[in-house]
């Protein structure tokens, strides 16, 4: 029996920036029970959310390692700029433009894009036409005053 494919979510963000948000869906991806990948471009981007992770809240931190560090593989949130999977996560996170590599084996993939940057749309429309012309389950949720909201 073959493995469920991999569902994509595509994450409009208008009205609060990933720093806001990615902690948060991180938050619930650990409460079901998963792990994760965050995958950026950038070593910045890495490096920055190696501290913020730690710091986002004063009550609160996720567990969590860049992939160059030793161990890090057993963290349940995993940074990164490469495209390997090595603690095994169910869930992951596309950022900053971030392309998505072989989606088998994760469950979920969630692409993060700020809707007030036209490259990062552009980057966004792009990569749904791929994951669709891929025959994967895509969907589009987009940013509202209360909350995310399922578009298409």
């Amino acid at each position: 029996m073959s493995e469920p494919a991999c569902e994509v979510w595509f994450y409009h963000l208008e009205r609060s920036g990933l720093d806001q948000v990615l902690p948060e869906l991180l938050e619930k991806t650990l409460a079901r029970g998963w792990r994760a990948v965050v995958r950026a471009r950038e070593g910045e981007r890495i490096e920055h959310l190696d501290g913020w992770l730690w710091s986002y809240r004063d009550d609160s931190f996720l567990p969590h390692a860049p992939d160059d560090e030793p161990g890090a593989a057993r963290q349940p949130v995993l940074l990164t700029t490469g495209f390997d999977n090595p603690n095994a996560a169910q869930a992951l996170f596309l950022i900053d433009g971030a392309e998505e590599g072989e989606l088998s084996g994760y469950t979920r993939c969630v692409v993060l894009f700020d809707g007030r940057d036209e490259a990062a749309l552009a980057k966004a429309r792009a990569q749904w036409r791929t994951i669709k012309a891929k025959g994967l389950s895509a969907s589009y949720w987009r940013q509202m005053a209360r909350g995310w909201e399922k578009q298409a």
